[in-house]
């Protein structure tokens, strides 16, 4: 009935698919973590080159929420 289905007797063929799964959670995460490290910069820069920038957005933000 579920022939599409294979488990392999020999149980050491599945070591090659768990070395390959563990290189591609690891570079996800290097990926992740590099990405947030990116982020992180160009808000600094964006901070950086307007500053009033946040509290002009946060103030915005209230205004609308009391109007609704």
């Amino acid at each position: 009935m579920m022939e599409f289905l294979y488990f392999p007797e020999d149980k050491t063929l599945y070591i090659p698919a768990v070395i390959t799964l563990i290189i591609f959670m690891v570079l996800a995460f290097m990926f992740y973590r590099w990405m947030v490290k990116v982020s992180n910069k160009e808000e600094q820069a964006f901070n950086e080159r307007f500053p009033n920038q946040n509290e002009h957005d946060q103030q915005n933000h209230n205004v609308d929420s009391k109007e609704q």
